[in-house]
């Protein structure tokens, strides 16, 4: 069989080594090329034909983000980003997320991490994953284009002199969505089209580490009608928010009864992991089949694994009506694909889809 090959690119010397010697050390894989910065990545790409990029973020002359652009618009290729847990370092990391890589790996200690091995795993299982993806990147990369179906040229922000957040209303419908690899960019095509819901909130589980959670609710609420933030323990779920779980804590509810009016509070536990991760899909998916009292909208979106597919059953118990990605959308189908197999799924939806779908399942 084939090794998957991959171009490694980073400013430091040292660091281009060691992340080779990661690499090289996996029967499955072998690094045909190193690349110093953006510039001398995109030469290599168009002479090495790698099948995969390891790619820095934060590089002097062509940077991470712009070599991103680049590589995605001449030579569409599956791109892993290493990043730094910075703030800035979360920001870029979910710009190149947003303009293509397919995931990325956070480097231990900052640039120049003399501690990378740390996360040989994690770049090894990810560079499989990204490797796969090959085929339907053009697709995804053409359908996404016009982020989220945004008005061209304004920030949306612009058009709404204020996010209605409904906490005088009552809370009757709730959405949940649940995505891991390649979520972030697909999130992007979903969140902004949803427009102000009056009587609905929205709770978003996606796999991320600490630390990135919180740029990603920041971008998209820069560019949505709803308002957009990071869940915080104890805080009311109320119509027209969209909760975003926070990296390494669960996403949970709770029940409580206020002047005879039922209510949803969120919470926040480091209980164990869930198959591997934690925030994680299906115990969010359990809690509030435990504890919220009205209508259920589910979308199971692109990831790897099976986290979700376990709580749609109790989901269904609750009257609740399940969403699964379509896989020609999905960069890897590996959660709708468990959802789907489980029985419990309503609608096979494309993701350009998914939000007119779900505005509708709610006008019902």
């Amino acid at each position: 069989m084939a090794k998957i090959k991959v171009l490694v690119v980073d400013d430091s010397a040292f660091m281009r080594k060691v992340i080779t010697d990661i690499i090289d050390s996996d029967p499955e894989l072998e690094v045909v090329g190193k690349a110093r910065d953006g510039n001398d990545a995109l030469g290599k790409i168009e002479k090495l034909k790698p099948d995969v990029v390891t790619l820095d973020v934060e590089m002097p002359g062509m940077d991470g983000l712009t070599a991103l652009a680049e590589i995605m618009k001449s030579h569409p290729l599956p791109v892993v980003m290493l990043s730094s847990l910075t703030k800035k370092g979360a920001e870029q990391t979910l710009k190149a997320l947003q303009l293509g890589a397919v995931d990325f790996v956070s480097k231990p200690s900052g640039g120049i991490s003399l501690d990378i091995e740390k996360v040989k795993d994690d770049i090894l299982t990810k560079i499989k994953i990204a490797a796969g993806t090959r085929k339907k990147l053009q697709n995804f990369n053409n359908i996404t284009k016009n982020i989220a179906g945004c008005v061209a040229g304004k920030n949306i922000n612009t058009l709404y002199d204020r996010k209605k957040i409904g906490a005088e209303n009552r809370l009757k419908k709730l959405v949940l969505i649940g995505t891991s690899t390649g979520g972030p960019k697909a999130l992007h095509q979903v969140i902004p089209k949803f427009p102000p819901l009056n009587e609905a909130a929205v709770l978003v589980v996606q796999h991320m580490p600490a630390g990135f959670t919180k740029s990603l609710a920041e971008r998209l609420d820069s560019i949505s009608q709803m308002r957009v933030k990071e869940a915080e323990h104890g805080e009311k779920v109320v119509p027209g928010c969209i909760y975003i779980a926070p990296g390494d804590y669960h996403l949970k509810v709770l029940r409580q009864e206020k002047n005879g009016t039922k209510e949803l509070v969120i919470k926040l536990d480091k209980s164990p992991m869930r198959g591997g991760h934690r925030p994680s899909v299906d115990v969010m998916l359990e809690s509030v089949a435990d504890q919220y009292w009205s209508d259920i909208v589910c979308v199971i979106m692109t990831g790897m694994g099976h986290d979700g597919a376990a709580g749609l059953a109790r989901i269904k118990e609750k009257g609740g009506i399940v969403i699964a990605e379509h896989p020609s959308t999905c960069i890897i189908y590996g959660m709708p694909k468990s959802a789907v197999e489980t029985g419990n799924v309503d609608k096979i939806v494309p993701l350009p889809e998914i939000c007119s779908e779900v505005v509708n399942l709610l006008s019902k």
